[in-house]
């Protein structure tokens, strides 16, 4: 799984890069089925931030999950929080299929 953190407007500090690393952790059980892993901070003009998460399948699916708030550790957990339940969906879906 390839993971990129990039940021917008602002630069993300180590301790922002370390939050998404440790909680993206609770994905090892998907590291073989997800190729890339995506993630875009942006500042907004009213000092908000927007997350992002683009998640890459290797069997071609695609998902794009967003979160926002004004204290960016607690939008990114939220973040992460989604991206592992949209993914244990997916995973769940094709698993299924394949049975």
């Amino acid at each position: 799984m390839n993971m990129t953190i990039k940021s917008v407007h602002f630069d993300a500090d180590d301790l922002t890069k370390e939050l998404i690393e440790t909680r993206t952790e609770k994905l090892e059980f998907a590291a073989d089925k997800i190729e890339d892993l995506d993630f875009t901070l942006t500042k907004e003009k009213d000092h908000s931030y927007l997350v992002e998460a683009k998640i890459h399948f290797r069997w071609g699916q695609h998902d794009i999950v967003k979160n926002g708030g004004y204290e960016l550790p607690k939008a990114i957990n939220e973040l992460i929080d989604k991206v592992d339940q949209k993914v244990r969906k997916e995973v769940d879906k094709i698993q299924d299929h394949k049975n």
